[in-house]
């Protein structure tokens, strides 16, 4: 399915439940007191009959969908709740590939991004509030997240791949990515105020809280 087709066929979705989809087409969201954290995604792909996959490659080929969730702020407006994870980082690969060959931005340039309503940590519902696509054709968004990569191929350099830290880039930060405080693994996120850029629920550049 291209990128184009399946942006239509999401739209379509928007202000339907999410969680009454996962139970239409099977999608599980609780097992015991577990919760499947991707279900929302799952639920998504299971609308566009489309196989799971997590690979670090583009999803499906020419796209890459994403799901973020929303909160309503105190003043009755709709915000991004936390981070995106984009992709995991090969410190090999990223010190091997400039930014115009990195996996960081082949998955930035492909995304869809869905956001989603969240209202309890139960799930009882969560209505898709909205569709966006995106790419880097921005040139200061653009340039602020090449900055971002490029700092981390500087850290990684000098320092090594322990010295990432979350504290680094402005749009898009190295965080660890795993349980426990002790993960040794790193991935790119899109900070909660790139996110909102990308939703259209806020401009950069602007000061980050």
């Amino acid at each position: 399915m291209e990128r184009e087709e399946a942006v239509v066929k999401l739209r379509a979705l928007v202000g339907q439940d999410l969680r009454r989809l996962a139970d239409t087409h099977g999608v599980t969201v609780w097992k015991g007191d577990n919760l499947n954290k991707g279900w929302a995604g799952h639920t998504l792909e299971r609308c566009l009959e489309l196989p799971l996959n997590s690979a670090q490659a583009p999803n499906f080929g020419s796209w890459e969908l994403k799901i973020v969730p929303l909160k309503v702020n105190p003043l009755g407006q709709l915000c991004v709740k936390e981070t995106m994870a984009i992709t995991m980082i090969d410190p090999v690969n990223v010190l091997q590939k400039p930014f115009p060959q990195s996996h960081l931005l082949a998955k930035l340039s492909k995304a869809v991004v869905c956001a989603r309503i969240f209202q309890s940590r139960e799930e009882r519902s969560s209505v898709l509030a909205q569709v966006a696509t995106f790419n880097l054709d921005d040139r200061a968004v653009r340039a602020q997240v090449e900055d971002d990569y490029e700092e981390v191929r500087r850290v990684l350099r000098a320092y090594g791949f322990p010295a990432l830290t979350g504290r680094m880039g402005v749009l898009v930060q190295p965080r660890t990515k795993g349980s426990g405080h002790g993960s040794t693994t790193r991935a790119f996120y899109a900070r909660t105020i790139f996110v909102a850029h990308i939703l259209g629920l806020a401009q950069w550049p602007r000061q980050l809280s």
